[in-house]
């Protein structure tokens, strides 16, 4: 069996490698895990969220691989209605209303990056 032992980063394709380091340290509070010279001068760029998990590996568009779509990424969150609030006051792309909260789906919405990746955050589950 492959010696596998966790999921350890997911590839969000970005047109812009600066600003996408920029949205989501500055706008989401993940840290810069690396920034790296990759290949013939490209860069291997990775951001991580505060709590630990995944990173996201920010890389320049390829093929098919391309920015804009549904990344089918949910992030945790302790508090989404709180979150909600923050990211739209700090001018983040989210959803105008939150979904589920009713005790069978969490309390969930969806965000874009600046390159309109769109993420989920999602109620972290107890």
């Amino acid at each position: 069996m492959p010696q596998i032992t966790q999921l350890g980063r997911v590839m969000v394709p970005v047109r812009d490698q600066d600003e996408a380091i920029a949205f989501y340290t500055e706008k989401l509070g993940f840290s810069l895990a690396a920034d790296v010279p990759f290949g013939e001068g490209e860069r291997w760029v990775e951001v991580a969220p505060p709590g630990g998990g995944a990173a996201f590996a920010l890389v320049p568009p390829r093929g098919d691989y391309q920015p804009g779509r549904m990344t089918g990424i949910a992030l945790d969150s302790t508090d989404p209605r709180a979150d909600h609030a923050e990211l739209k006051q700090h001018g983040v792309d989210v959803d105008d209303e939150l979904m589920g909260g009713d005790g069978t789906v969490p309390l969930m919405f969806f965000l874009r990056d600046h390159d309109a990746n769109q993420l989920m955050l999602v109620q972290a589950q107890s």
